[in-house]
Order: structure tokens, then sequence, then C-alpha cells
């Protein structure tokens, strides 16, 4: 603040150092407004000519988004040389809100006009900044470690960009930013982690001590949801990290460190069995998002997806294409995934060497889905005309409660069974809704007779599902359609490695090997989510977490890595009888679970 009379961050790096606490330094890296007072021109200007981000007007009260390819980058990387050469034994550089979407401000322009770009185009403005954020990623990083080359640094931009993996050089670890009541919601952490996971890199979770979001002073979420998103990070492989903000004033706030303390009292007794872990997979979840042309960031199926398997209790990884799918049982390829040559390819290999491939809506269809790039033992007869219409799955892959054809949105291949089996039957509406002819409030009943087309098809060790199964889950949460799926999977992939009677689909299921201690940890976590607040003056829902319920005699069966000699409820060393069964499988009851409970395997 203006006023401030003391160097405040030499005197909280002094403080770290005199308790023996690590400390990384934080640089707003994407936003700057002091530099955008001094230097308007250094701003992202959108195409339409208004400034971009997080304000449009110089009138409206919030941050200013620099860019990255103007003078603005040396500016910064001046910054954080200064910040390297006063603090060159700070325990690494964060540096935040890293994003450069398409601009036209005078340095893009020029750029553009100089490689041959029509800034007219979007396509020619990703490419510019495509170019940008590269520049910006070699130059910070240069500047991080210019006095230590061992400089910790970490580019936070909300999420870890799937199948960028050329970028990871530039970092020396990743934080997955992940707060559940800020809008990211409680299936968000999981499936960042799921796929950094796989990644080979050291990672962290991070959450937040606020109710909402970022900046909300006097703002607290309730000691059991910070202890469940800790609990959380632990079953799937992460370091814990939580944020608060100092207020201005640089005192410390006792509320703040009194809930986190809480939280971390159990991380401490937990991190025993939590030290050098690698997640244990069947399932290879393949992201649509780092296909080429994916931005990145999840798309509707992928999150889909993400749920179903969750809420199914499969083991997973969240993989990209450069991935070795060799070690899964099965791949999961979502429904709107665009599968290019190479990527074919190698799941033909895959296939081919007996791996199982999942398959929906236009993933694993040629581009302009005329055809299929798989031998699914179906021919396709274009896109329906129908939107929704109903499947009615035969009866092994249907939801226990349903008899009767279920709706189904966002529409369906036509896929006429030729080799294979179908998995059921899809039933046309009797016309599509319009202002000509309709019936009552949302949709057109179906016909009483099925269409002869498939809602989905198996041949040998791939399945297909005409409609987008998982973007249908994501947007309406539908539980039949979620049942029709987890069962559909089930039966691909055979025998669960884990099944857990009595866990709620809400609940989470993680198998951790930790080699160097020679056993295995199952995770089992649980708390009741509940939507809060929203539609007053412009709020939205919070996902909250206030009481933790108790979940007794959770009866498990699972195939661990290696043989088992015994197992105990940690970390309190309670002792569990077990039962041998087929397979290598063990089979016993966990009493009682609140909120998390590690089993050991050892």
């Amino acid at each position: 603040r203006p006023s401030l009379a003391c160097d405040l961050l030499d005197a909280q790096v002094a403080a770290c150092r005199e308790l023996d606490v690590n400390h990384p330094i934080y640089l707003s890296a994407g936003v700057d407004n002091v530099a955008s007072a001094e230097h308007p021109e250094w701003r992202r200007i959108a195409p339409d000519g208004r400034y971009a981000g997080w304000v449009k007007s110089p009138a409206e009260a919030g941050f200013h988004q620099m860019c990255f390819n103007t003078p603005y980058l040396d500016y910064l990387c001046a910054q954080i040389r200064e910040v390297v050469e006063r603090y060159p034994r700070c325990h690494g550089i964060f540096l935040d809100i890293i994003s450069e979407g398409e601009c036209c401000c005078k340095w893009c322009m020029d750029w553009m006009e100089a490689n041959g770009l029509d800034a007219t185009k979007p396509e020619d403005r990703k490419k510019a900044a495509a170019h940008t954020i590269r520049r910006y990623y070699e130059q910070t990083t240069a500047a991080a470690t210019s006095v230590n080359p061992d400089m910790p640094i970490f580019h936070n931009s909300g999420h870890i960009p799937a199948g960028r993996r050329d970028l990871l050089k530039h970092f020396s670890h990743l934080e997955l930013e992940s707060l559940p009541t800020g809008g990211w919601g409680y299936d968000h952490y999981p499936m960042s982690a799921k796929y950094v996971a796989t990644l080979g890199m050291d990672f962290l979770g991070m959450t937040g001590k606020f109710h909402t979001s970022w900046g909300e002073f006097g703002g607290f979420k309730h000691p059991n949801a910070l202890k469940y998103e800790c609990a959380a990070m632990l079953a799937f492989g992460s370091k814990c990290s939580v944020g608060d903000q100092l207020h201005p004033d640089g005192e410390m706030d006792a509320t703040t460190y009194g809930i986190i303390g809480e939280a971390y009292a159990d991380v401490e007794r937990k991190e025993p069995w939590c030290r050098g872990t690698r997640n244990v997979a069947d399932v290879a979840l393949l992201l649509a998002a780092s296909m080429p042309g994916g931005s990145g960031r999840p798309t509707d199926g992928d999150v889909g997806a993400n749920r179903v398997l969750l809420e199914g209790h499969f083991l997973y990884d969240i993989v990209d294409g450069d991935a070795d799918f060799s070690s899964y049982r099965m791949v999961v390829v979502p429904d709107d995934a665009c599968i290019g040559p190479a990527l074919q390819a190698k799941l033909d290999a895959y296939l081919a060497a007996g791996g199982r491939l999942f398959l929906c809506g236009r993933a694993g269809l040629t581009e302009d889905r005329a055809a299929f790039l798989f031998d699914v033992g179906a021919e396709t007869d274009g896109v329906s005309e129908f939107e929704p219409d109903y499947v009615l799955p035969r009866e092994d892959v249907r939801a226990d409660f349903v008899s009767t054809p279920t709706v189904a949105q966002f529409g369906a291949q036509r896929g006429r069974v030729t080799t294979g089996g179908p998995r059921g039957a899809v039933y046309d509406p009797y016309f599509n809704r319009t202002y000509r002819h309709f019936c009552s409030h949302r949709h057109t009943p179906n016909r009483p007779e099925s269409s002869g087309y498939a809602c989905g098809v198996r041949k040998g060790n791939a399945v297909y599902l005409a409609h987008n199964v998982f973007t249908l889950y994501h947007a309406y949460g539908t539980v039949s359609i979620r049942d029709y799926v987890v069962k559909a999977m089930r039966l691909l992939l055979g025998e669960a490695r884990v099944e857990a009677t009595g866990l709620p689909s809400t609940g989470r299921v993680t198998l951790m090997e930790q080699p160097e201690a020679t056993r295995s940890v199952l995770h089992l976590l649980y708390a009741n989510t509940v939507l809060r607040g929203g539609s007053i003056r412009g709020c939205a829902p919070i996902e909250v977490i206030e009481e933790l319920t108790p979940l007794a005699d959770i009866r498990v069966t699972v195939s661990p890595p290696k043989p088992v000699a015994s197992v105990r409820l940690v970390p309190d060393g309670t002792p569990l009888a077990f039962e041998r069964q087929a397979n290598g499988a063990i089979a016993f009851t966990v009493p009682s679970l609140l909120c998390h409970q590690m089993i050991e395997l050892a």
C-alpha cells in the first residue's frame, strides 16, 4: 500500500527464516495496474478494440491485463531478476495469472504483419497468441533462474493445459489451483490431479481458506470442508497448499490459521502413508482437450467422463495422446474427441495387443462422421435428425429402476449393427419440437416402436455408444444415463480391482502404491456437499461442506498390486480381519468412515 513504511517482503522473509519455513515469492505476472497506469499501451487489446481481460473500461474496478508481446515482458523480467538477486535463497518464484488470448495491440499487429499473418482472421490471431505465450515462458523462466539455475518456478494459469507437454520444461513442479467453493466445484481437483500424476512431476493441490474465492477478506469455509479438501489431496497423491490473503495491516488472521491448523493436524498424522506414492489405475481417460486443436481446458465431455468414473468408483488415470496406454486395461475416449491419424494408429496397436476401447458420440468417427475409425461391429447412417431422442439399454446395462425409454439430449449417431452385439435400442420422438407443432413443456414423447438403430454396440474389445453420454451427464446429471454408462464400462473392463459396497456414488476411492514402504494404501473419501446461496444479485450457488456424515460397515473387495500379509486402518493402526478371494483378491469390512479413511495393505 502507498503508506507502507517498511519493506514488508523483507520482514516476511526474515520471519520465515527464523521459523525454518520455506518462502517462495509471488509475483502477479498477467495483471499489473501500476504498469498499466504508466503504460496503458501495454494492455491487451481485444479484436473489437476494447481492453481485454478482467475489466473493459478504465472506469471499472478490477485488474488490468497486460500483453506479453509488448515491452511489459521486459518490465516483468526485470522485476523477477530483482527478486532473485535480492532473495537468492528464496524457495521459488510463483508467477500468477498467465494467459494470452487474441490481441490487437500495436506490437501484436506489427508482429502479425511482419510474419505474413492477417489480423482480421481469428486463426492468425491465435497463432500470434501462441508465439507470445512461448516468448513469455522462455524469458520469464530465464529471469527466474538467472541467479540460481535450480530455482523452483511455477507459472499459474488456473489449470494445467492438457496435452501441452512442451511447456513443462519451464516448470520445476506443478500446483493445482482448485478452490471448490470458488466456482471450481469438488470434482475439479480430482480431474486435475489424475492428469498431472501421469506426467512424472512433483505436484501439490491448492485450495483456499475462503468461503468463496480469492480476496474474500473475512470469509471462512467450515473447518470440515478444509479437512475434506486436504484429505482429497492426500488421496489423489499430492502435497497440500491452502491459500490465504494477507490483510493490509500485515497481521495474520487468527481464525484463518486456526482452521488451517485443524486440517493440517490430520495431514501431519497421515503423511507417512502418503509420501512417494503412485496411483494404481485400470482405466485411462483420454482427454479430448489434449488432442490437436483442443484448448487444453477440459471439454464438457471430459468433465462428464471424469464424473462418471469418480461416481462409478473406477481406478483411473487421465492421460493425453502422448501417454503409454499399455499398462491400462481400458481406454475411454469422450464424446467430443476428434481422433487424428497418429492417435488412431496408437489406439489400433493398443487394441491389437488386447486393450479395451470405450467410445461414444463423435469419438471413433472420421472427421465428417461418415464412417467409424475402428471396427465396432456397426456402420453409421450419419447424425440423427432428432434431438432429443430416447434410449432403452438392454437389461444388463440398464439402470435398475428403468424399464422404459429414457430421454437423451444432444443428439446421436445413427448406428446400424452389422457384426457386433447391440447394447440396446434408440426410440425416436414423433417429431422435433418447433413452433408449428410441439407437445407439453419440453420435448416430444417417444414413438412406441424402436427406430431400428442401436444405442450402443460391442465387438470384441471395443464398445461404442451412439449418444454424447458424458456431455449429457455433465449437463443434466441423469442418473439412469450414468448407470447405463457405468454398467457398459464394467462389462467391457471385466472384474473390478476395487469394489466398495455401501459407499455412495459421492464417495471417492483411490488405491496408491507406496513402493519404498512395500505397501499399498486404499483411500475412501466421503462428504455430503450441498448447494447454498445463489439467485440474489447475480450470486452463483456455492457447493458447501459443513456436517460430516459417518458411514458404517463398508464392505471392500480389492485386488492389490502385490500379495497382502496384513490389513489395518491407519494412522490409528487398528488391524482388520480379511478373507482371501479368488485371483489374489482380499475382502474386509471397514467399520466406519468419517470424511477420510486410509487402509494399509502391507
